[in-house]
């Protein structure tokens, strides 16, 4: 089978994205009804296309379908294995409206292991950009080519990195391992960008616009229009040093119930981000395989049932303290029966913060955010790694805004 490593060009892009003129509109909006009759929609895709989760034989597809005003818009979508669409291989429809902020999220099964694909999406005459993903192989694999990412402040400067990434024609996916949005209020952490809404954001409707903000970045939208990405949110996607029952950052007096806000950032997350949702979309941990190379283990070291760390001074180690977690018995048990139960050569854990020590001077703590806050949660951890020597275990950490290589 021939893979397709090379990029989209941007030839292609504007061939499926042409701007079709409707009587009546201006150009690049297409007439589409609504429930009430009142009239036409104006539909534009001003977000771009994602795709992620990729599975051996299916992939969630994602998009915004951006309307002049509130209505029911139906969204269809294609994929086929040509950038031409000549022959798709599965097309469906998708109704979207202002209950999930008009984005467009489809399951797609049935399609070829280990396989390019191309994706659009259209509403009445218009066409989005034409995304590229590709499927999760199966069997005998003998390489899988990853980029990792974290840590994307909107307002701290410009995404070139992405840009870079978007240009990897042979990398078989990015993994993103939190923080793809900042929550903060403007000058808050950087002043290089504006933010939206222009406040630090706490509702539904708040967590929203900042994620239709990062969206709308044109390096943002090529990254995800070349690769599928395999998410996981760390603490901005809700609050600075968040945990299960509450956040540093979060102010219960003047900014509500710490419930409220976690279950709002949680939802944006589900509408906005090409995650495969499970029964609870606060759930976040899960797996996915390349063959028999690797198994991707996925963590929620943040929302899960993480709790506040000790209140000690940065200089003392911490004590083992009844109560103290950061993954919670049912995510450390269900990561140990991953591991175990794995055929694959490589076990590759995504998480949010950083597993080994990071001490500058003896006795010095420099985070007790980290793994290194809970010491019971780090030592189960690497007592389970050392008993299973042979599972080749890599751990992968976004959060400390710095590189590092552990062993």
């Amino acid at each position: 089978m021939k893979r397709r490593d090379q990029p989209l060009s941007r030839r292609t892009v504007l061939r499926g994205a042409q701007i079709v003129g409707v009587a009546g509109l201006a150009p690049g909006l297409v007439a589409c009804g609504d429930d009430e009759g009142s009239g036409p929609i104006e539909i534009r895709f001003d977000h771009g296309v994602a795709s992620g989760d990729p599975l051996p034989d299916g992939v969630i597809l994602w998009t915004r379908a951006t309307p002049a005003r509130d209505g029911t818009i139906p969204v269809t979508w294609e994929i086929a294995t040509e950038a031409t669409f000549a022959a798709p291989v599965s097309t469906g429809m998708f109704e979207t409206s202002a209950a999930r902020d008009y984005t467009v999220k489809v399951d797609v099964r049935g399609l070829e292991p280990g396989r390019t694909y191309f994706y659009r999406f259209k509403s009445g005459s218009r066409s989005s950009p034409i995304g590229r993903t590709r499927t999760a192989p199966t069997g005998m694999v003998g390489r899988a080519r990853f980029a990792v990412a974290s840590c994307s402040s909107f307002q701290q400067g410009y995404f070139h990195a992405y840009r870079a990434l978007a240009a990897r024609a042979e990398l078989d996916a990015v993994i993103h391992l939190g923080d793809y949005i900042y929550e903060y209020g403007p000058n808050d952490f950087g002043r290089a960008r504006g933010a939206e809404p222009p406040r630090e954001i706490v509702s539904l409707a708040d967590y929203r616009v900042r994620h239709a903000q990062y969206k709308r970045d044109p390096d943002l939208q090529e990254a995800h229009r070349q690769h599928p990405f395999i998410t996981v949110w760390d603490d901005h996607e809700s609050a600075n040093n968040a945990w299960a029952e509450g956040a540093q950052n979060h102010m219960p007096d003047t900014e509500g119930a710490w419930a409220a806000r976690k279950a709002a950032a949680q939802r944006a997350y589900s509408e906005w981000m090409p995650i495969r949702d499970q029964a609870d979309v606060a759930r976040i941990y899960r797996k996915l395989t390349w063959g028999d190379l690797a198994d991707l283990i996925l963590l929620d070291t943040r929302l899960w049932a993480r709790t506040a760390s000790a209140p000690l001074p940065i200089a003392a180690p911490p004590p083992e303290m009844p109560g103290v977690t950061l993954l919670g018995d049912e995510q450390a048990a269900w990561l140990e029966a991953q591991v175990t139960e794995s055929k694959a050569r490589w076990k590759i854990l995504g998480q949010q913060v950083m597993v080994a020590n990071l001490i500058l001077s003896p006795g010095t703590i420099v985070n007790l955010d980290q793994w290194h806050g809970y010491p019971a949660s780090r030592r189960r951890l690497l007592e389970f790694f050392r008993s299973n020597p042979g599972h080749n275990v890599v751990v992968l950490t976004g959060d400390l805004h710095t590189s590092w290589a552990n062993e």
